[in-house]
């Protein structure tokens, strides 16, 4: 019984001291912080993981966060069945900031500048590095844009240190300086071409021009501080010539095929997309979320606002019928991007405005759809495949107008180069067939006289912004266009009637058997 003992003891010292040599030994199918850092692929596929964060798409499967339209739903386009929330213009005072993505940015940073300057050639450790300090940027802009002061870190902290853990915030213009800072160093580094659907230094400039435009206006209608509001107007302006002066994109494509194709690679309007693969198990469901039956869809205000294809508001507009918003007489009378935008029909499914979204799904589709067709199978369920338009080159065209004409410095020559060629874009075969037609030019000798206009806004301005509102109506966004003109008080429902009401149906021409006679 003693030799029995003796070898059960010497086998379990045995297989802890074979326990311990297997466990110490490298994973070869992960790689840890100890072996990352060796090559520049490696570097690309710790990158990789930002995309689907800070680019969601249409997001992935039924999950929908960040994605268009089902993230739209809180503006003064978007009339939803129920009772509106309430909201307020404060801090938060509740909840907790997340800065993980802050110190894993951080981590690329320190570990290119410590591990991989003599691994990376030059022109790629400039690269990597432009890519780590513009996704720093994006970060804190947002978090800014929540909470404004925030501590603001540009190294790894220890989670040893508490005093930089625990140290006050920093004063808002001091990080969005830094902010300005790592913008401006990756559109100098980032490379021009990184292949298909990875950050280049075009869609970096576009998405910077984004950026700085919404710290620009901020600086300016909430702080009064015009010498800031210049800084970043300029950063703005320039980030989008940087895309417009190359002279690789162009305005191409009808407006529905932009979010209805299978494949966005090689597209002029585009400069950033997401792909997406039922093969390799990538869909989405956005289309399936505007098949007809949804709980939301335009105000009358947001109806009101697109502009008629004389180019004038509705009130001064000489297009014959031009008070008529009936849908069938506004896809006629209004710029092509309503046709786009809506279905050709009011339909009861739409529950709060007779009006429903399908800008996201093709028309022929959307038509089976609403005659009681069987939904073919990739717009059904989760199995959606159509790409996403990331970044449009219209953003960056109606980005560099707003900062041109924020900075006094806008003419003829730039609304023709932005506003109308968006506005000339090709119109499709199927809406040309319902009598869509291309809206006149803006001419800025002859600007429309909105009555609705503020009067605190400019027309230019206010032309500008209406142009925003058509272009990216249910795409994105509207509140936060809002919020950094300091024009939330649109979305107060006494204010503003318009916002608690959807579209306008001629009951007895367009939808009769929906009339219910009256009890006596």
């Amino acid at each position: 019984m003693k030799y029995i003992y003796s070898f059960i003891i010497a086998c379990i010292a045995i297989s802890f001291v074979g326990c311990k040599k297997f466990l110490d030994r490298p994973s070869i199918t992960v790689v840890d912080d100890e072996t990352a850092w060796t090559n520049e692929l490696n570097v690309r596929l710790y990158v990789n993981k930002y995309y689907t964060s800070f680019f969601p798409g249409y997001g992935l499967g039924w999950g929908t966060a960040g994605a268009p339209l089902l993230n739209y739903q809180f503006s003064d386009d978007v009339f939803m069945s129920g009772n509106p929330s309430n909201f307020t213009r404060a801090v938060p005072n509740t909840g907790s900031w997340s800065y993980s993505t802050i110190r894993s940015v951080n981590i690329l940073i320190s570990r290119l500048n410590e591990r991989m300057t003599g691994v990376l050639t030059e022109e790629s450790f400039d690269h990597w590095m432009g890519i780590g300090r513009f996704l720093r940027a994006l970060e804190y802009s947002k978090l800014v844009l929540r909470y404004g002061d925030v501590p603001y870190y540009d190294y790894v902290v220890a989670d040893t240190d508490k005093d930089a853990l625990y140290k006050p915030r920093t004063p808002r213009n001091e990080v969005m300086d830094h902010v300005y800072n790592d913008l401006k160093f990756a559109m100098e580094k980032v490379r021009i071409s990184d292949g298909d659907q990875y950050l280049n230094r075009y869609a970096v400039a576009g998405l910077v021009s984004s950026t700085a435009l919404m710290e620009a206006s901020w600086q300016k209608y909430y702080y009064n501080n015009n010498d800031r509001a210049k800084k970043f107007f300029e950063l703005a302006e320039d980030a989008a010539n940087v895309v417009i002066a190359s002279g690789k994109f162009d305005i191409v494509t009808d407006f529905r095929t932009l979010f209805t194709s299978n494949n966005l690679a090689g597209n002029r309007d585009v400069l950033l997309y997401r792909h997406y693969d039922a093969a390799a198990g990538i869909t989405h469901a956005v289309a399936s979320n505007c098949a007809i039956s949804v709980s939301f869809g335009p105000t009358t205000d947001l109806i009101k606002s697109f502009v008629c294809v004389d180019g004038q508001a509705w009130q001064n507009s000489s297009v014959t019928d031009a008070s008529d918003f009936s849908l069938s007489n506004m896809i006629q009378t209004r710029d092509s991007r309503l046709e786009a935008t809506f279905y050709e029909k009011p339909n009861a499914k739409s529950v709060p405005s007779y009006w429903y979204v399908n800008k996201f799904i093709p028309r022929a589709v959307a038509e089976a759809i609403a005659s009681g067709g069987v939904t073919p199978a990739e717009f059904s369920g989760d199995k959606n495949e159509t790409d996403y338009p990331v970044l449009r080159y219209s953003e960056v065209l109606l980005n560099w107008i707003e900062a041109r004409a924020e900075l006094g410095k806008a003419s003829q020559s730039d609304i023709d180069r932005s506003i109308n060629k968006i506005r000339n874009r090709p119109i499709a075969p199927g809406a040309i067939a319902k009598g869509v037609k291309k809206t006149a030019a803006l001419n800025l000798a002859m600007l429309p006289n909105d009555p609705a206009r503020d009067a605190d806004v400019s027309p230019l301005l206010w032309e500008i912004r209406r142009e925003r509102r058509m272009e990216f109506a249910f795409e994105q966004g509207r509140y936060e266009d809002l919020r950094r003109w300091k024009k939330l008080e649109k979305m107060d429902t006494q204010l503003n009637p318009d916002i608690v009401s959807g579209g306008w149906v001629n009951f007895p021409s367009e939808m009769p058997g929906d009339l219910v006679k009256s009890k006596e």
